[in-house]
């Protein structure tokens, strides 16, 4: 590119998802041509930004994926009868089961079949450390403009690549994330409408990136600050210099027992509850009839939907704090610290929190999941939901559902510490799972402020 007639030598990259991923490849061959990247919505490490999240396999987008990429092979080779096959698949999901037919051209036109190996690989292999950037990222240095979104299933590569450059970096990093899905990036997203100042503002971003680092021509509306981030609530971009919090607030789980069965039951309080007896809530888990994805960062139909008939399940345990007397701006990270145990050899947890409204509409803006893979519930569970940007207004309030299963986001746990390829077998019973708050088990959720 750069001996082409009519280039000064310098070349710039953009382009989102896999594209985004191919700057990144293409950044850790150092070519002195390469001046900036502008990757968006990407994977930094491959297992648990992309494949994984908390070793929980995302099987929807996962297996969406691979059947695309097939049917576009089979297009290629011409082989219409498997990409009839492959093409009809990705227009209704065998989310349940892969018919053998299905399978058979899925494995033949799956590029390297990286499907399966996804699926079989385990966490630390040499597998994942050839494939991920991060691996081969420690001596790039370029300018980059990071992009991703609220409800993207890659934003926590996009959080982790940027965090990374920031700290060994000598030239600009700067961030954008939008109330946006991996697509579309516009105002409107799932339920919610975020008003025309969430429309799509990369494009210009871009172009005056490129500018300033191709051209040499600076332009005053390319934001100097490092960050520049959609505030969900107030539905206002806002500009910072870091994603660093005033202080962090915890709310600790309580309840009756009853926080399955009544939506009043469970509550979110500030104030600790370490001097009362400890408390447990129980979830059976059967996996005839497990909990629906709705929404979140990690679906094909991403974004912020109402969920208050969602809740309403017995295996699903809600947690809601009272309606808050101002305004509560949340920014970055949220964590749980989560106290729990299984009749099972392994088990997962999902963890959904919601803006609550006066009229008993409840509205998803961010979720976690975790595969829990050693049962022991002296010791907290701890994990990292969606990092978001949202401002609670008063007279509102939070909410947080525990459930045991988000299907088919992610695959459906047996109980087993298996690949998620296992299949039913005969002895697949419902998993009794408990959590517990109160004495010396603070099961907490951790949001950081503005």
């Amino acid at each position: 590119m750069a001996n082409l007639e009519g280039c000064n030598g310098k070349v710039g990259m953009y382009g989102f998802s896999y594209q985004g991923m191919t700057q990144l490849y293409c950044a850790i061959s150092q070519h002195s041509a390469l001046k900036t990247i502008c990757p968006a919505m990407i994977a930094y490490d491959l297992y648990s930004d992309w494949a994984y999240e908390n070793d929980a396999f995302c099987y929807e987008l996962n297996l969406a994926w691979a059947i695309q990429l097939s049917a576009e092979t089979a297009r290629l080779k011409e082989d219409l009868t498997a990409y009839k096959i492959l093409y009809l698949a990705s227009r209704n999901l065998p989310l349940y089961d892969i018919p053998i037919i299905l399978e058979e051209v899925l494995r033949k036109y799956c590029p390297s079949n990286f499907y399966y190996q996804w699926l079989t690989h385990p966490k630390n292999s040499d597998y994942w450390q050839n494939l991920s950037p991060k691996t081969y990222f420690q001596n790039v240095d370029l300018p980059m403009l990071h992009i991703g979104g609220w409800f993207d299933t890659y934003l926590r590569g996009t959080l982790n690549l940027y965090q990374e450059m920031r700290k060994k970096t000598k030239f600009q990093q700067s961030l954008i994330i939008g109330a946006w899905s991996h697509l579309p990036w516009g105002n409107t997203l799932g339920d919610r409408s975020y008003t025309k100042k969430a429309n799509n503002n990369v494009n210009e971003h871009q172009i005056l990136w490129f500018n300033k680092y191709l051209k040499g021509i600076k332009n005053s509306k390319l934001f100097e600050q490092n960050i520049q981030v959609f505030q969900m609530g107030s539905n206002q971009w806002i500009k910072l210099d870091s994603f660093k919090s005033k202080k962090p607030i915890e709310f600790y789980l309580k309840s009756t027992g009853l926080a399955n069965i009544r939506d009043d039951d469970g509550k979110l309080i500030t104030k600790n509850n370490k001097n009362i007896s400890q408390q447990e809530d129980i979830i059976i888990h059967d996996f005839w009839r497990s909990p629906q994805s709705l929404g979140g960062h990690n679906s094909i139909s991403a974004g912020s939907f109402e969920r208050a008939k969602l809740d309403n399940r017995s295996d699903i345990i809600t947690y809601t704090s009272d309606f808050f007397t101002e305004d509560l701006e949340i920014i970055g990270d949220i964590v749980l610290e989560i106290y729990a145990e299984a009749d099972s050899e392994s088990f997962d947890l999902c963890a959904i929190t919601s803006q609550v409204f006066p009229d008993g509409k409840v509205y998803n803006f961010s979720q976690g999941y975790i595969k829990v893979k050693e049962n022991n519930s002296s010791q907290a569970i701890k994990f990292k939901l969606q990092s978001t940007c949202i401002k609670i207004e008063k007279n509102t309030a939070i909410r947080l559902s525990i459930s045991c299963a988000n299907f088919p986001a992610y695959g459906v746990n047996l109980g087993k510490n298996e690949p998620q390829s296992s299949h039913l077998s005969l002895n697949n019973n419902p998993i009794t799972i408990s959590i517990f708050s109160g004495n010396k088990t603070l099961s907490k959720i951790i949001f950081n402020i503005l």
